[in-house]
C-alpha cells in the first residue's frame, strides 16, 4: 500500500469511520465509496441515475448531505458524499456509452480471478476488446444524467470549505 493510500486491509464490516476518522484515507477517485460506514448506508439510498429527473433529485440530495457533513466538520462524510457524486457521473457515463453497462467483450476466462481487492472487483473481462460506444452517447438520457452529477461533483470537489477541511484532515491524520 502506498504511504497514506486507501487501506483495503481494514475490517470494513466492523469499523465505524465516524468514530475512527483517523483510519480513513481519501484515496484516488471513488476508492472505498461502497465500504466506508456509516456513510455508505447514509448516502447510498439516495444514489440514483435512471433518468434526468431522478439524477437531479439524487445529486441535489447528496450535495445537501455533503454540505451538512461540512457544517458538522465531518470531513469523512463530506468526502464520501463527494465520491458518490463522482460515482454518479462515472456510472451514468458508463451506461451512456454502453446501454447494457458492459464495456468489454465477454470471454470464458476472468482476468481478475485471484487478485486482491480492489483489483478483483469490477469487470472480469477488463483487458478484452472494448465494445462499441452508443451512437448517442453524448446526448442520450444517461449522458444528461451524468452531466448533472458532474456539475455537483465539481461543485463539491472545488468547494472552499471542503478543500480547507481536506487539508486540515491530511495535516492531522496523514504521515509526513
Amino acid at each position: 500500500m502506498a504511504k497514506n493510500g486507501f487501506n483495503y486491509s481494514l475490517d470494513f464490516k466492523t469499523t465505524d469511520f465516524r468514530q475512527h476518522p483517523e483510519l480513513y484515507r481519501v484515496g484516488v477517485g471513488e476508492q472505498g465509496v461502497l465500504l466506508v460506514e456509516p456513510y455508505k448506508s447514509e448516502i447510498l439510498p439516495y444514489w440514483r441515475f435512471r433518468n434526468v429527473e431522478v439524477a437531479q433529485t439524487s445529486a441535489e440530495k447528496i450535495y445537501g448531505l455533503f454540505e451538512a457533513y461540512l457544517a458538522q466538520h465531518d470531513f469523512v462524510g463530506a468526502d464520501m458524499a463527494r465520491k458518490f457524486l463522482q460515482m454518479g457521473f462515472t456510472r451514468a457515463r458508463r451506461y451512456a456509452n454502453h446501454k447494457g453497462g458492459r464495456k468489454y467483450t465477454p470471454s470464458a476466462e476472468a482476468h481478475n480471478e485471484g487478485l486482491p481487492y480492489p483489483y478483483s472487483s469490477g469487470s472480469a473481462h477488463k483487458g478484452n476488446e472494448v465494445l462499441p460506444q452508443e451512437t448517442d452517447a453524448l446526448t442520450n438520457e444517461k449522458a444528461q444524467a451524468a452531466a448533472i452529477f458532474k456539475d455537483y461533483w465539481f461543485k463539491a470537489k472545488d468547494h472552499p470549505e471542503y478543500l480547507r477541511q481536506k487539508q486540515e484532515f491530511r495535516d492531522r491524520y496523514y504521515e509526513k
